[in-house]
């Protein structure tokens, strides 16, 4: 999208460019979302929210000349969305794990024949 313009642009403005951390942060946040039930996605989907801060500091300081801010929206819900699949696969790991272990006996299981 372009830079709204306010007057005649300055010969020594920069040309808007897509932020590239921009697209970075939406491929991870897509690599988290994807892969979030397997509990792999926390790696990437942290790594999509630190880079969507740095891409952000650098669009503010850029003075609008970085565009991206739509990729990085989309990014940053992709890996909040991975990782609430990573905690609801713990989660549910977890309840597995409880349900199992109250369903075991507790102690040894002797053969009938054994005091």
């Amino acid at each position: 999208m372009p830079v709204a313009q306010h007057g005649p642009r300055h010969p020594l403005d920069p040309e808007p460019v897509r932020s590239t951390k921009a697209r970075a942060v939406f491929a991870l946040g897509l690599i988290g979302a994807l892969t979030g039930l397997f509990i792999g996605g926390v790696v990437p989907s942290t790594i999509a929210l630190q880079l969507a801060r740095q891409a952000r500091r650098e669009a503010y300081a850029s003075g609008g000349f970085l565009t991206g801010g739509d990729w990085l929206r989309r990014g940053e819900r992709l890996a909040w969305a991975g990782l609430v699949l990573v905690a609801v696969a713990v989660v549910t790991a977890v309840v597995i794990g409880v349900v199992r272990l109250a369903g075991a006996p507790f102690g040894h299981d002797y053969a009938p024949n054994v005091d």
